[in-house]
C-alpha cells in the first residue's frame, strides 16, 4: 500500500485482493475493485465492478496502476468454481500484463519457492517463472517474507527458489513509449 499511494495513481485498480486492503487505499485513492463477487458496498472513493480476472473489463494497456494480491495461484484450480485450468496463473498473468499502461506499476503477489500444486488450493511459483509470465515488464523490486518469517526487501529471485511457501512481492513497471 505504501508504493502504491506513494506514487499517487489518479486511480489504482485490484483485482480480486482482500476487502480490507482494498478498503483502506480507498481512503487515499480512488480505487476500481474488480471481482467475479463484487462487493456491494457505498464507500466514498472505492468503485466495485464485476469482472474475471481471464477477462478484465478494461482496454488494453490502459490501467497506470494495479495490483493483485495473492489470486493468481488459486485461477484454474476449481477451489473458487471456476473451471479446471492447468494454465490459470499463467493466463491470469497474461491479462495483467495486457491491461497495465505504458509507465503503469503492477503490483503482484503469489506464493513463492519450489514449484507445485496444492491440491484444491493454490500453486507456488518459481520466481523466476514469474518473471516470465510478465515478459513485457520490467522486474523493479522482489520483496518477500521467507519461509521463517523474515520480511526482505529489493533480493534477487534465486533467494527463494528454495522455499517451500515464500510470499513473493513483485513490482513490474511497463517500459514507457518514450523508451
Amino acid at each position: 500500500m505504501r508504493r502504491i499511494v506513494a506514487r499517487r495513481p489518479s486511480r489504482h485498480v485490484d483485482v480480486g485482493s482482500q476487502v480490507a486492503f482494498v478498503n483502506l487505499l480507498s481512503a487515499v485513492v480512488p480505487v476500481t475493485f474488480v471481482d467475479y463477487r463484487p462487493l456491494d458496498v457505498r464507500i466514498e472513493g472505492l468503485d466495485c465492478r464485476s469482472g474475471d480476472i481471464l477477462h478484465l473489463p478494461f482496454e488494453d494497456q490502459s490501467v497506470e496502476s494495479l495490483s493483485c494480491l495473492h489470486v493468481a495461484e488459486h485461477i484454474g484450480l476449481g477451489r473458487y468454481g471456476d473451471p479446471l485450468n492447468p494454465h490459470g496463473t499463467r493466463q491470469a498473468c497474461a491479462e495483467l500484463q495486457r491491461i497495465l499502461a505504458p509507465g503503469g506499476c503492477l503490483y503482484f503477489a503469489i506464493p513463492i519457492g519450489r514449484q507445485r500444486v496444492c491440491f484444491n488450493a493454490h500453486r507456488t511459483h518459481a520466481p523466476a517463472t514469474i518473471a516470465e509470465y510478465f515478459w513485457d515488464l520490467k522486474l523493479i523490486e522482489l520483496s518477500a517474507v521467507h519461509d521463517d518469517g523474515r520480511y526482505v526487501t529489493e533480493m534477487p529471485p534465486d533467494e527463494f527458489a528454495a522455499s517451500f511457501y515464500a510470499c513473493g512481492l513483485f513490482r513490474f513497471q511497463r517500459p514507457s513509449k518514450e523508451g
